[in-house]
């Protein structure tokens, strides 16, 4: 079942149904990071997390299993995110770390395709103002939020014409302001999710899987959860679209703040956000 997202209840209201939720049973908290952790920003490598929501995620890992589902490559969110014993998961799940350090990669076949792709793209959007072609283990990444208006329709067509030359290999996906081409295999970020939670021996009665994310590409998460977990939505430039989340946040100030709460397993803080 799904809602548009500013119809959702806010979680930092919320805290008597979360608390229901979590009632006897432990957390698995999954994390998205650009537009959750922090604020969306023009430029992502700008994108920086602030010490109070590291220290955060740092408390929460202590008290409970927490992973990162990241679009950024992995060796990127790691280094973004800097807090060691949990899991990070790169390039929407294709590359992931578990905690204790083991490495599981998806689709490693679908390289070359990608490091064509990488090399079509930039020179056909050399001269684009705006249009930054960023390259990932398992995607490549076009951001266009700094691009003309009037330049979209030749970026999509250039990412079109990108992904129809991968022969079957790659397919477009989006998110804000963002095309990517990724490898054509039935994986996304729920996928990852569910991976996870078995490959970590926390798929049982006992744990509670939450993710927070706020992006389209989360929704694969979302949808995964459902019926099993909590899934809650950051509020940002899209509160119009359908989403499989039960709660919502107001902005990444207010993950941290649950974040904490968690750690602690306030419900009062969890009421006051």
């Amino acid at each position: 079942m799904t809602t548009r997202i500013r119809d959702l209840p806010p979680a930092v209201e919320e805290s008597g149904r979360l608390a229901a939720s979590l009632a006897g049973r432990t957390p698995a908290v999954f994390l998205d990071y650009d537009g959750t952790l922090t604020p969306i920003v023009e430029d992502p490598r700008n994108a920086t997390l602030p010490e109070d929501t590291r220290a955060a995620v740092r408390d929460l890992a202590a008290a409970v299993p927490v992973a990162i589902v990241s679009g950024r490559d992995l060796a990127d969110v790691r280094s973004m995110v800097a807090v060691d014993g949990i899991g990070y998961a790169g390039s929407h799940g294709f590359d992931i770390v578990r905690p204790d350090g083991g490495r599981h990669e998806l689709a490693p076949e679908s390289l070359p395709a990608l490091d064509r792709a990488q090399a079509d793209l930039e020179g056909t959007l050399a001269g684009v103002p705006g249009a930054t072609v960023e390259r990932k283990r398992f995607a490549v990444a076009v951001h266009f939020r700094r691009a003309r208006p009037e330049d979209l329709g030749a970026i999509e067509r250039a990412v079109d014409r990108a992904a129809a030359s991968a022969s079957g290999a790659l397919r477009k996906t989006g998110g804000k302001k963002i095309f990517e081409l990724r490898p054509a295999v039935d994986w996304d970020k729920g996928r990852a999710l569910l991976w996870l939670l078995a490959s970590l021996g926390l798929d049982r009665a006992d744990v509670v899987p939450v993710y927070v994310g706020d992006d389209v590409t989360d929704e694969d998460a979302f949808a995964a959860l459902a019926g099993r977990g909590i899934g809650i939505v950051v509020r940002g430039e899209d509160d119009e679209r359908a989403t499989a989340a039960r709660y919502a946040l107001a902005s990444p100030a207010q993950v941290c703040a649950l974040l904490r709460a968690l750690a602690r397993r306030d419900d009062a803080s969890l009421a006051r956000g």
